[in-house]
């Protein structure tokens, strides 16, 4: 049962007033003696401390908060090449999630440019205004030139989301079905469907993760990535695998399968091929490679995730990226580096063995969840990942060496954090009803 129909769609961007973001002052300007402080003369004294020493920025402006999430609209998540103005909707959503589940400020910024190299310098010269940048429906293979790019050559965290956020959350996903299955991830043997930004970022991820590469099969439209083919790109090469098989015949003993591509790539039969407990994460949207029910009925002991809302164990983007950037930002981190994504994994994975508490079964409507097959993944309403993910990545920076601002006082920090998301989270809500 759909939970909106296309008008309430619409009249949600569009009323009380159009778009779903706006900049506000967090300082008062009511006065003449405000109106001094924030712009002219006052501004002045802020001016020439950051000239002095640029590092000031971070104090006395609200650079060290803000991300830009940045797209160009040529892969928008189930839209395909849109454009930029159609994929604007996406990017201020994008900004909602940020400032509601972490207190991030975002400026989104839809760039009318489809040269890799244009779209970096572009993204390179807005450095001095951004604290990080995040990258957003930007096609492949473009976009893995573009991060990559723009890491060398910016001095602040840059991350594809459409790349390492699916392969931060089904990684957590993975860390548990493989604890719970007693399975040994350097030994799983992985089939991926799909082979563009996602389905790369997790093969890579999941090896971070200690899984071995020559167990991972990787299958894009024309079939198994192998040594044989002359169509590959740098990306994919590292996947090859010796010999050609089928997408059937992959699956036969596979642990794991990964869906990134289209509804009903698999069948009950390739399921039932699979090890049991198999461990399934079908991520296409909105219809995954197999539905929920026909997994479940032909291996009733399997672990499914997918990508919707209605069905268990919910691979969401949303319980990864506004994290990382959030302990990203606060100790001033010049990326988001492959330590800090496996902390982030782990937390994930960490806190969903936890008891879950009674504020997170009354989010879900009074659904109580405990940790098993049919719960591996923390929901993205739990309150406390704010805490043990944010905190994690954080130190991860900071043990890694690319924190210019560490944090000496990691428990008062966590204590901190949740009541800065609650405080912006009501603040947001007043601002709403405001305008009604």
């Amino acid at each position: 049962m759909a939970l909106y129909t296309q008008q309430e769609a619409l009249d949600y961007h569009a009323s009380p007033r159009p778009g779903k973001t706006e900049v506000l002052p967090t300082k008062p300007c009511n006065t003449q003696k405000d109106l001094s402080l924030a712009y002219s003369p006052g501004v002045a004294e802020a001016c020439m401390e950051i000239h002095r020493d640029v590092s000031k920025v971070a104090q006395y402006t609200g650079r060290a908060n803000l991300v830009a999430v940045v797209s160009n609209g040529t892969a928008v998540l189930g839209l395909g090449n849109i454009g930029p103005e159609a994929g604007k909707p996406v990017m201020e959503g994008k900004g909602v999630l940020f400032k509601t589940f972490a207190d991030i400020d975002v400026f989104d910024i839809e760039l009318n440019v489809t040269d890799p190299r244009k779209l970096c310098d572009v993204v390179k010269a807005m450095e001095p205004t951004f604290g990080g940048i995040n990258l957003e429906d930007i096609k492949s293979p473009e976009c893995f030139y573009i991060e990559q790019t723009l890491k060398k050559e910016m001095n602040i965290p840059v991350f594809h989301d459409d790349q390492h956020g699916t392969a931060v959350i089904s990684g957590a996903g993975l860390i548990n079905a493989c604890h719970i299955t007693g399975r040994d991830i350097s030994k799983v043997k992985i089939v991926i469907s799909g082979a563009g930004a996602a389905a790369l970022s997790c093969a890579e991820f999941y090896i971070s993760l200690g899984a071995t590469r020559s167990n991972i099969y990787m299958f894009d439209s024309k079939g198994l990535i192998t040594k044989s083919r002359t169509d590959l790109n740098e990306f994919k090469k590292n996947f090859v695998q010796e010999t050609a098989c089928t997408l059937a015949e992959a699956m036969q003993g596979a642990d794991v399968f990964l869906g990134l591509s289209t509804k009903g790539v698999i069948d009950q039969a390739m399921v039932k091929s699979m090890k049991a407990p198999a461990i399934i994460f079908a991520c296409a949207n909105p219809d995954p490679e197999i539905t929920y029910a026909e997994a479940m009925e032909a291996a009733p002991d399997c672990i499914m995730g997918t990508g919707r809302t209605d069905y268990p164990n919910q691979i969401n983007n949303v319980s990864g990226f506004p994290y990382l950037f959030r302990g990203a930002l606060d100790v001033g981190a010049t990326e988001i580096n492959e330590a800090m994504k496996v902390a982030a994994a782990r937390a994930l994975a960490a806190l969903a063995r936890e008891a879950v508490p009674e504020e997170v079964v009354q989010a879900y409507g009074g659904q109580h969840f405990s940790y098993g097959a049919n719960y591996i993944l923390p929901k993205p309403f739990d309150p406390r990942i704010i805490e043990w993910e944010t905190v994690a990545v954080a130190q991860a920076a900071m043990d890694s060496g690319i924190a210019t601002r560490p944090i000496a006082d990691m428990e008062a920090y966590r204590k901190s954090l949740r009541t800065r998301v609650e405080k912006a989270r009501a603040r947001g809500a007043a601002l709403y009803e405001s305008y009604l």
